[in-house]
């Protein structure tokens, strides 16, 4: 693994090249957050030829929700949801100029297609550090789908979010990298 790379939003086309699976990284800036119901209403709204809530051009979006925010706090615990639930939604969203997202777990080989046509990236979230990457959010406002709950669609502005590029934008896959060093042959 590499140093930490300190990166900043938007995710534009040239920073998503330059990163690399394996890439330890700390986010500042503007990120979003939406889980499954989101991801389904958005599709649908393209579909009917509707513009979405908000323009995904070289965004980043955190499959999580979070839990109710304690006094002081901007939101409360917030980890990853697995990714593969929103596999079947990404490749559209991809295309609409979304640039990266952050999850847990494997992406479907039709999400990984779409990221190295759109030149995207996929980063993971420890899963179970919720309350540690919660301490990274330092505002979270719902922009659509308040009725969805902790599930809306949300834009967080965050500081030192901790993430590893899992999959870069030519499809190298740093899980597969890590199981082939333990298997035996």
């Amino acid at each position: 693994m590499s140093e930490k790379i300190r990166l900043s939003t938007p995710l534009t086309a040239d920073k998503a090249r330059n990163l690399t699976a394996g890439d330890m990284v700390l986010i500042s800036g503007i990120i979003y957050s939406a889980r499954d119901a989101a991801h389904k209403r958005m599709v649908e709204a393209v579909g009917r030829g509707e513009r979405l809530p908000v323009d995904f051009s070289d965004q980043i979006i955190y499959y999580a929700g979070p839990s109710p925010a304690k006094p002081g706090q901007a939101v409360g615990s917030v980890g990853p949801t697995t990714s593969g639930r929103m596999d079947v939604y990404t490749p559209l969203l991809l295309g609409q100029g979304l640039r990266g997202m952050i999850g847990k777990g494997d992406r479907s080989p039709a999400v990984i297609e779409a990221m190295k046509k759109h030149g995207a990236v996929y980063f993971a979230a420890t899963g179970g550090a919720a309350a540690l990457i919660a301490k990274a959010v330092i505002k979270y406002e719902v922009v659509a789908y308040d009725d969805l709950g902790a599930e809306a669609l949300a834009v967080y502005t965050v500081r030192d979010f901790p993430a590893i590029v899992v999959i870069d934008s030519s499809g190298r896959n740093f899980y597969d990298e890590g199981q082939r060093q333990y298997r035996r042959l």
